[in-house]
């Protein structure tokens, strides 16, 4: 299985012959099989040339850019070897026909909020008193087959968000404080966290929808705009309660990520590069596990289900299956 190269240290990136070669600014080296790579992660300050570029285009590797806060910058995505004309044709039309936009964000919404209760079942069976919240979300997405309108979607799943991160404080087994989600910027150490691990799914979800035909600019419950590969926001709702949530969880309850993981004098603004690292780890670790499919019968990884995600969707744009989005069922 192909692996995600993440880079920490400043240096130099280029091809050596029929690999990849990575060099640090103090002249240590590394070579690196291009054949084993899925995708790069760049965290650091990095210098490559138009040879690099042209190399990884050919195997069809993405690369994400993160600054110096750990905030996603933005993605080199190579030239789309998979085009299919009559799907973006069938893409937009989903669009713009705005009913079949709604039954799609509908069913995004719903996949979103029944991972978001599941999470919330597992940690209330394990002696975390969280019942009343998931009452309240609950309620809000029984609501959610009767909506007609993407901005009344959009209200219910800030609802729902809102009822879930009120009983982070109860599943956190540290005094985190957390009262609301505040991206711009992140005002506390959970915020960070949170937009760090995100923007890692993001940019998972971008790189297997690299793998398919669908044009990932092209979306359906948030809005399409400039500069962003907004159908990946729409799967990473998805996909956030089981492959960011759970982590989030899992490093804050076993201490591996605490207030020391951050730049206290940035207003924890600044992830620590150890913490960044064991996050990338973790997260790694985490997308590669397999479990069996029910459908497939057989081991498949997170990641690979984000791939599946997308071919449920190809299948609901031509008519040949209806979408159903991805639940938790274990």
């Amino acid at each position: 299985m192909k692996k995600s190269f993440y880079i920490y240290n400043s240096g130099d990136l280029k091809r050596k012959d029929n690999t990849l070669q990575f060099t640090t600014y103090e002249g240590e080296k590394k070579d690196i099989p291009i054949e084993r790579i899925s995708d790069i992660y760049v965290m650091s300050e990095m210098s490559f040339n138009t040879a690099f570029i042209n190399y990884i285009s050919q195997y069809g590797i993405p690369i994400h850019f993160f600054n110096y806060y750990s905030y996603y910058n933005g993605s080199y995505y190579p030239r789309e070897s998979l085009l299919a004309g009559q799907l973006i044709v069938k893409q937009v039309e989903h669009y713009t026909d705005y009913d079949k936009r709604v039954i799609i964000a509908k069913k995004i919404i719903e996949a979103a909020a029944d991972n978001i209760y599941r999470n919330l079942r597992y940690y209330n069976s394990r002696g975390k008193d969280v019942s009343n919240v998931m009452k309240d979300i609950d309620y809000f997405r029984k609501r959610i087959p009767y909506t007609t309108s993407i901005t009344e979607l959009m209200g219910i799943e800030g609802n729902i968000r809102k009822q879930y991160y009120s009983a982070w404080n109860t599943i956190v087994n540290q005094e985190i404080n957390f009262e609301k989600r505040v991206m711009h910027p992140p005002d506390n150490m959970i915020n960070s966290l949170i937009s760090y691990v995100n923007s890692l799914i993001y940019t998972k979800v971008l790189s297997e929808i690299y793998h398919t035909q669908l044009n990932p600019t092209i979306s359906y419950l948030h809005e399409p705009g400039t500069r962003r590969y907004s159908l990946c926001l729409d799967l990473s709702e998805i996909f956030k309660p089981l492959l960011g949530d759970r982590l989030i969880f899992s490093l804050l309850n076993r201490k591996q990520i605490t207030e020391d993981s951050f730049t206290k004098e940035l207003n924890f603004l600044h992830l620590k590069k150890e913490a960044s690292k064991l996050i990338a780890e973790e997260f790694e670790k985490r997308v590669r596990t397999t479990i069996m499919h029910k459908e497939l019968e057989k081991q498949v990884s997170y990641q690979y289900l984000i791939r599946l995600e997308a071919y449920k969707l190809i299948k609901h744009l031509i008519g040949e299956k209806e979408y159903s989005g991805f639940k938790i069922w274990w």
